[in-house]
């Protein structure tokens, strides 16, 4: 037996009074290690080549900034670079880096932009994989370089204090995706879905005056299938959870997210957390927070700023789904 979970945002009672004419066009491409999606309706104004052009421009900006992947991209040598040196900060890179430190602070370094020399030492970075746990000893001492706390920045500048090593991973693919929201509106277009890696945002209404309809994880309840359907309609979505990257090692399981308050991918996290906001990149954050702090902490952290959340955890062998108060807002069951 399958059942429907619809999640219909309070803005949808504004509606605008007049329907977009026009085809529903899309376009698509491979970037940052996945594939990017933009569907929108073709209102007589940005030609398809012309939003590729502005897409492609727009995801490069972004690895160039922020890919620890490319050798040359400005993360990658800010880095690399010997302690005491200053960058200039460039404007996506300041944006981005400012969202990760307020989130690092809100929640108690739960979030750390700084975890890179974990995340590598655990074989999920550029480096090569690995198929066991590091020792315990180099742990101990890749968490000397981490920490949200030794990021210096002051009148745009970012100083390097010696090994600290900035990873995006866990935010920058959202903030892509806002990105490239921004560019389409700049070009005219108001109506549209994009997609980066499995993180979206929607705008507008499709010529049908239905909203842009998506669907979450699909997960089995008790003998039954749950879905949910949400309308991102001026909302964001975004997914994180140890379903993606993993090794299993002496019939453990370690999950790709690190917890940079102890050193050691997440114990026990949640299959999949998904995310509603306005941006993206807050989502993308979010939901690489709520993994980290787990199914309570998480659910008491997104009750108390009303963030709209989603946990899916096993049990026993079986899937089970917990709700923050504000996303059950927004639940209809069908």
């Amino acid at each position: 037996m399958s059942q429907r979970r619809v999640i219909i945002p309070p803005q949808l009672t504004e509606l605008p009074t007049r329907l977009p004419t026009g085809k529903v066009l899309d376009v698509s491409g491979k970037a940052m290690g996945t594939y990017w999606t933009v569907k929108w309706v073709n209102e007589g104004g940005a030609s398809p080549e012309s939003l590729i052009s502005r897409i492609e421009h727009v995801i490069a900006r972004v690895i160039d900034e922020m890919s620890t992947w490319q050798e040359n991209a400005f993360i990658s040598r800010f880095n690399s670079a010997p302690a005491n040196s200053d960058f200039a900060l460039p404007v996506c890179f300041a944006q981005v880096l400012e969202c990760a430190m307020q989130l690092a602070a809100d929640t108690d370094g739960a979030f750390d932009p700084t975890v890179g020399p974990l995340v590598n030492l655990w074989g999920f970075g550029p480096d090569r994989p690995i198929t066991e746990p590091p020792a315990q000893t180099d742990i101990a001492a890749a968490q000397t370089l981490c920490g949200w706390r030794r990021i210096i920045v002051k009148e745009g500048y970012i100083c390097q204090p010696g090994g600290l090593y900035l990873d995006f991973s866990g935010i920058a693919k959202g903030y892509s995706v806002d990105l490239i929201a921004d560019s389409l509106r700049g070009q005219g277009v108001r109506n549209f879905l994009v997609e980066v890696g499995g993180e979206l945002s929607g705008s507008g209404i499709k010529p049908d005056g239905q909203p842009w309809w998506v669907a979450l994880e699909t997960t089995e309840l008790q003998g039954q299938v749950q879905q949910s359907i949400v309308a991102l309609y001026g909302l964001a979505v975004a997914t994180s959870g140890d379903y993606r990257r993993y090794f299993d090692h002496q019939n453990i399981r370690y999950s790709h997210t690190i917890d940079p308050r102890t050193g050691y991918p997440v114990a026990d996290a949640p299959f999949a957390v998904s995310v509603l906001h306005r941006s993206c990149m807050h989502a993308d954050a979010l939901a690489t927070a709520l993994t980290v702090l787990g199914v309570q902490a998480g659910l008491k952290y997104a009750e108390n700023r009303h963030v709209a959340a989603i946990f899916t955890q096993m049990e026993s062998g079986k899937a089970v789904q917990y709700l923050s108060p504000a996303m059950l807002e927004m639940v209809e069951e069908i």
